[in-house]
């Protein structure tokens, strides 16, 4: 095994006054890659095995995996020797640290009551609009709105991410439950930076980067049993049984998946074969006289709008889908 890459962390263990060491180490061994964190022994007659962070081939997940470890280790306040072993830094001045310290203290001082409150109004004004609760408002938004309690306009207008779309669908609605709840501190928020405890805001901060390195681990997991399913024949339904997938966001990896040069046409192949020809034919012909951004009219343009062969309309997208990204891999050559 070679070590391609070593780092010493520290941090200070305030119950027995003393420094506690620990390694981070990246190995190579015939293509094969290693992350290990060791640990430094506080008393010699302890045992610290090393903790594996990653073992396989694949750069990317490798690098993902360190990342995220790192991330984990600096949020329980371990700092490197040598800095800079993450791609973001932690913001120090600008609109992005105040947005930083704004979502933090939001995070930490919600009113749940109020943050109940906001909830419910959210599911019910999702269900309401047919979208999903996020698009309403994220949870990040909706704790921070029931942490500084807007009364106004104005106030509400300085939640980061509101924003004046949102002001003119939900405002009203939002400061009559606002309105029922105490402020707990005036707007303007300049005050945050000095309330948030420094520590606090630090953690806080590398959980950021640990979320956001833990969702890179999980997608490269995901795309590698989608990748797995594909070359060993599955089908659509499959695909959707086995990765628990909603059948919108299985065509949406697909369509990823090809965007970045992987080999998805045997799975076109087969979702295909049952299709008859000169079906396919008209598809890649109306896709040829409207384009390939929408596909609503290229379904219109073969079906008719009011005809629908016997096939479920999910289905009937499904292949539309498919033969898009066969049609644009063909243009695409052809530049």
């Amino acid at each position: 095994m070679q070590i391609v890459f070593l780092n010493t962390f520290e941090r200070v263990n305030s119950e027995r006054e003393m420094k506690e060491r620990a390694q981070v180490s990246i190995g190579e061994s015939e293509g094969q890659w290693s992350v290990l964190w060791t640990q430094e022994a506080i008393m010699q007659e302890e045992e610290t095995p090393a903790s594996i962070w990653f073992e396989g081939g694949s750069w990317e997940e490798m690098m993902a995996a360190f990342r995220h470890g790192i991330a984990v280790k600096m949020g329980e306040g371990y700092s490197p020797i040598i800095d800079g072993l993450l791609d973001d830094r932690k913001p120090t001045t600008g609109s992005g640290s105040m947005y930083a310290m704004l979502h933090c203290y939001g995070e930490a001082n919600m009113n749940a009551a109020l943050f109940d409150a906001l909830r419910d109004w959210r599911r019910t004004k999702a269900a309401s609009e047919k979208k999903s609760a996020y698009l309403v408002a994220n949870n990040r938004m909706l704790w921070m709105i029931s942490a500084y309690v807007p009364h106004t306009a104005e106030e509400l207008d300085q939640i980061p991410g509101w924003g004046e779309t949102k002001q003119t669908a939900y405002g009203e609605e939002i400061l009559k439950l606002t309105g029922t709840f105490e402020q707990p501190r005036p707007f303007p928020l300049d005050w945050v930076e000095e309330a948030l405890e420094p520590q606090l805001f630090t953690q806080w901060l590398f959980r950021q980067k640990e979320a956001k390195y833990k969702a890179i681990m999980d997608r490269q997991q995901e795309k590698k049993l989608l990748l797995g399913a594909i070359a060993d024949g599955k089908t659509l339904a499959q695909l959707q049984e086995e990765l628990s997938m909603p059948r919108r966001d299985l065509m949406e990896r697909i369509e990823r998946l090809e965007v970045e040069g992987y080999d998805i046409e045997p799975l076109i192949q087969r979702e295909l074969q049952h299709m008859p020809q000169v079906e396919q034919d008209q598809v890649w012909e109306a896709l040829t006289i409207i384009g390939d951004r929408y596909l609503k009219p290229v379904l219109h343009q073969v079906y008719g709008e009011d005809q629908r062969p016997g096939q479920p309309l999910d289905q009937l997208y499904d292949r539309l889908r498919l033969i898009r990204l066969r049609f644009r891999r063909t243009h695409n050559e052809a530049v």
